[in-house]
């Protein structure tokens, strides 16, 4: 694959899913702005092709801001991945509306700000892609997690609405929806289960295991790969879809 000459951008590109994307699309030879909220983070796996940018979803005039800046310096964006977020579970009755809407602000508001800031660069040119990391949970729903699942189903609401819009285009519009991956947000969800519902962190981690059909954590390159396969040749008349990355059928 050859992506040499393509701009992406990446949310919460310095660690887990988002950087292991960056990664790949860098190995194909696109230029790839990672974005995130600590710089140190960032700059720690800033290698060639991955270019830090310190920029919160949560905030309107950083997006538009962080996008301006990076579009000016590698110019439109036509990788567009939609990444950050957070994953904290909690039931109805225990949540808060500070909750509900810190949930709701990163993982779908903050998927919404970043589209619509790169979206006037790459309709300036004959290709795109938009890639949403969205979750099984944006599928099926998530047991204990009602907001994280809310904002995952959501997501994917925004990406057909907008493969809807731009439909027959040279623009595609997809929803990546990993089960559990091995990433850092599982080592601390691990312990935040165990503690929840009085396990052991080993027999919590049995847990995830066990929801991903193929009875192992997913690997983030996993993710990085289905993204790299969303650009490449062959892959325009996938549009709109969920593509369900859990070892079997959800």
């Amino acid at each position: 694959m050859e992506l040499s000459g393509k701009h992406a951008l990446v949310t919460g590109g310095g660690t887990g899913i988002g950087l292991a994307i960056a990664q790949a699309l860098a190995g194909a030879g696109a230029q790839v702005t990672i974005s995130g909220r600590r710089m140190k983070v960032l700059q720690d796996v800033a290698t060639d092709g991955l270019h830090p940018q310190v920029m919160d979803v949560t905030e309107p005039k950083q997006v538009v801001a962080g996008v301006e800046d990076a579009v000016a310096a590698r110019g439109p964006v036509q990788i567009c991945v939609p990444n950050a977020g957070i994953a904290e579970g909690r039931s109805i009755t225990k949540m808060d509306l500070d909750f509900w809407r810190r949930t709701m602000s990163t993982n779908l508001d903050g998927a919404m700000l970043t589209i619509q800031a790169c979206l006037p660069s790459m309709l300036t040119t004959d290709w795109g892609r938009v890639i949403a990391v969205s979750s099984i949970a944006g599928v099926r729903g998530l047991r204990g997690a009602p907001a994280y699942s809310a904002s995952k189903h959501g997501l994917i609401g925004l990406i057909r609405g907008l493969s809807e819009d731009y439909m027959g285009g040279p623009y595609t519009f997809n929803a990546l929806c990993p089960g559990y991956v091995d990433t850092e947000i599982v080592t601390r969800n691990t312990a935040e289960i165990a503690k929840r519902a009085g396990l052991s962190e080993e027999d919590a981690l049995g847990t995830m295991v066990r929801s991903n059909r193929h009875k192992r954590l997913i690997k983030a390159d996993e993710i990085g790969a289905a993204a790299l396969w969303l650009c490449g040749a062959g892959s325009g008349s996938v549009n709109g879809q969920t593509i369900e990355i859990a070892g079997g059928q959800v």
